[in-house]
């Protein structure tokens, strides 16, 4: 059983753009997050899966194949008696209990790292489709989200920012093709660190920019890939995890 990236997948950018910490484990390709976890937590409280459905305000046929879903990828996770003097019920394996406890420190590591860092890339604007902005930086070609006031318009220079936790790293031999994934931005480099915790490693890659790229992943992550110091990654991550802003235009309207 591995672990999704923080950020990835990991706790990472969803389609609507918002960065964020949201800590999800993955086995056999089926994530298992934080919906997942109130589902089993509910079970522990109420005792039966029914119950459980009607804690969460889901429908008792749904949390069921939730949890056949999670059970073929994590293993057995509840126990389920039927008849008997309590009148049957639901408990927690010690698997899910396991896997529980999994989650929560993965969580908590994650949450003490709320403060993470940002990737910052100074670029030229080279064109614009919508509210994306098409961006030349020293790394390659980025696509980001045009934000701030004034927008970023084309020859326009501007800082594309991205945080740690919204970022994936990658095998280069292993790196899906680029019409397999949302993650159009594409940085190959080597890793200049490697700080490890107990359950999030502090990555930073250098992709030939001036500053590393600041990458976030679990620690299976990391130990799948192998990564360590001076070995090759590709760091992806979303248009709509990125922002890019005028250079200086922060300080042009604090002065105002």
């Amino acid at each position: 059983m591995g672990t999704n990236d923080a950020g990835a997948g990991e706790g990472s950018a969803g389609d609507d753009g918002a960065a964020g910490f949201a800590a999800s484990l993955v086995a056999d390709g089926v994530t298992f997050d934080g919906r997942d976890a109130a589902l089993l937590g509910a079970v522990d409280a109420a005792g039966s899966v029914s119950g459980a459905a009607a804690d969460l305000g889901r429908s008792r046929a749904r949390a069921l194949s939730r949890l056949e879903t999670l059970e073929a990828a994590f293993g057995d996770l509840v126990e389920r008696r039927r008849g008997g003097a309590d009148g049957g019920g639901s408990e927690l394996t010690p698997g899910a209990r396991a896997l529980l406890a999994r989650f929560e420190r993965l969580t908590a590591a994650l949450a003490g790292t709320a403060g993470a860092a940002e990737s910052v890339f100074a670029g030229t604007v080279s064109g614009r489709d919508g509210e994306l902005a098409a961006v030349e930086t020293d790394a390659g070609a980025l696509r980001a989200l045009a934000v701030g006031d004034p927008e970023a318009t084309p020859g326009d220079r501007v800082e594309v920012a991205v945080r740690a936790d919204a970022v994936t790293l990658h095998d280069p031999a292993g790196t899906p093709a680029a019409d397999a994934t949302s993650a159009r931005n594409r940085l190959r480099g080597t890793a200049t660190a490697v700080d490890r915790g107990d359950a999030v490693v502090d990555v930073r890659v250098d992709v030939g920019a001036g500053e590393p790229v600041c990458a976030l992943v679990t620690v299976d992550s990391a130990d799948r890939l192998g990564l360590r110091e001076g070995g090759e990654v590709v760091a992806s991550f979303k248009a709509t995890a990125t922002r890019a802003t005028v250079a200086g235009a922060e300080t042009q309207s604090s002065s105002r």
